[in-house]
């Protein structure tokens, strides 16, 4: 329920509203004081009880009071006439008031000529009201409910009827009626174009989606079809895991043990009881896929104590997985942040290092780049014995043919840890492989990282 500005109940409001145009007569609203009409063959008014005329020869000077004198509130009564209302000029609306309590509120405010008492039915419910008014114009009689009360002096309601207001001198008035309004509407040719247009979308929507769908069924076919064939030949010499199975290893996912820009590695235990980290490639791209084929072609063809050992994969739909030899103690640059190697070891790990790139470059019957040495991607195990990792930006070429192998169509490798042929653009050997691992040997003797130095000088900046 909303209560307007002038103390009008909106709902109130617009009901008596909707009760005044279903009468079939337009009556006249007096705006002259105390004046108030009954619908009769024509228009006929009356001033109310209590009230005269100001000029008896000419109704438009309106009523005035009998008694000049204001009553006080043990001087005043009411009288009250039913179906009349004198629209307009509320105060104060007060919400389930009994007819008693408005008396009293009325009579306290000298202001107060009378009050509307009513009922309203709202929704599920009803509700009784009363509205105060310091002036009665606007008045008239029948088409309301409503009773309305007018405050007077005692001495003038006691020669008044309470009940009803006599009206033996007035010809009785046949019943309001009420008009269907009926609405007859011309044909729209706009609306229906309209609704041809939005038909006829919706169909061309459908048969999109519909062509997508197809085209979706018939990509995700062909994709399964090329996982099938490029890694058949991978198949001869690593096992293929679904991934059901690789789930069901790692526990759900749930123990993870690092974390790369485009990977996650999780610990987990094979069905032969084997421990595996397993690596889970978040980016399925054109370039993720690039990567992960790179990574098990690569290290197919190579086999070294100090080259991490794959024991399988998995490449069903979108997933992508490796699943390689578990490393009890991580990876170096975990253990050079935490100060855990002395000397010794450091040499040990630098040795082992090196020994691996060697049988890249030197050893194995393709020329391996590894493009990405850096602490992160050596590893090692329980007796901290190092194996060089993450083949994924790694290229196999044909030795006899390196010379016009060596030009790369992109930058590869970690900022910090690149060599110089990158950024100038000149021929790619095993050369910046071995630059990474230079900067590797000095992170270890220093304890300094490249990335943080670099961090250091953008802040500094």
């Amino acid at each position: 329920m909303r209560i307007d500005l002038d103390g009008n109940n909106d709902e109130i409001a617009s009901s008596m509203a909707s009760h005044f145009s279903a009468l079939q007569d337009s009556w006249y609203l007096w705006t002259k004081q105390s004046l108030y009409l009954f619908p009769e063959f024509g228009t006929k008014v009356r001033c109310l009880p209590g009230y005269k005329t100001v000029n008896s020869q000419d109704w438009s000077y309106g009523c005035e009071p009998e008694l000049k004198t204001t009553c006080l509130q043990d001087e005043c009564d009411f009288i009250e006439l039913r179906h009349v209302e004198f629209y307009g000029y509320d105060v104060r609306l007060h919400i389930n008031y009994t007819v008693d309590g408005c008396k009293q509120d009325c009579l306290r405010d000298n202001a107060c000529l009378g009050f509307q008492y009513g009922y309203r039915r709202i929704e599920n419910s009803g509700i009784y009201f009363c509205s105060l008014k310091p002036w009665l114009q606007n008045g008239y009689e029948l088409g309301f409910d409503d009773t309305m009360y007018i405050k007077l002096p005692k001495k003038l309601v006691s020669s008044f009827n309470h009940k009803t207001v006599d009206k033996s001198s007035f010809i009785d008035c046949p019943p309001p009626m009420l008009t269907t309004i009926t609405r007859s509407y011309k044909e729209n040719h706009e609306i229906k174009l309209l609704g041809l247009i939005f038909v006829f979308g919706c169909v061309i929507g459908f048969i999109e989606i519909v062509c997508i769908a197809v085209l979706w069924y018939f990509s995700s076919e062909r994709s399964s079809k090329i996982d099938r064939s490029d890694y058949f030949p991978a198949a001869t010499v690593f096992r293929r895991f679904t991934y059901s199975e690789l789930k069901k290893a790692s526990c759900n996912f749930r123990d993870e043990i690092g974390r790369g820009g485009a990977c996650v590695v999780y610990k987990g235990r094979l069905s032969d009881d084997r421990i595996a980290a397993i690596k889970r490639l978040n980016d399925t791209s054109h370039q993720g896929e690039a990567e992960f084929q790179a990574e098990i072609s690569t290290i197919w063809t190579v086999n070294h104590m100090n080259l991490i050992e794959i024991w399988g994969y998995c490449a069903e739909g979108k997933h992508r997985l490796v699943v390689y030899e578990y490393m009890e103690n991580g990876s170096l640059a975990d253990n050079l942040k935490n100060g855990k190697l002395d000397w010794s070891t450091r040499l040990d790990i630098a040795t082992g290092t090196a020994k691996g790139l060697a049988y890249l470059h030197e050893e194995s019957l393709e020329w391996v780049l590894h493009c990405d040495v850096k602490p992160h991607n050596i590893l090692l195990d329980a007796n901290y014995g190092p194996k060089v990792a993450d083949f994924g930006l790694s290229r196999l070429f044909d030795r006899s043919d390196i010379i016009r192998h060596s030009n790369f169509s992109m930058i590869r490798g970690t900022r910090g840890y690149m060599a110089p042929e990158w950024v100038y653009n000149f021929p790619i050997t095993s050369k910046v492989d071995v630059f990474s691992y230079g900067v590797v040997v000095l992170e270890m003797i220093t304890g300094l990282s490249p990335l943080s130095i670099h961090h250091a000088n953008v802040r500094l900046s």
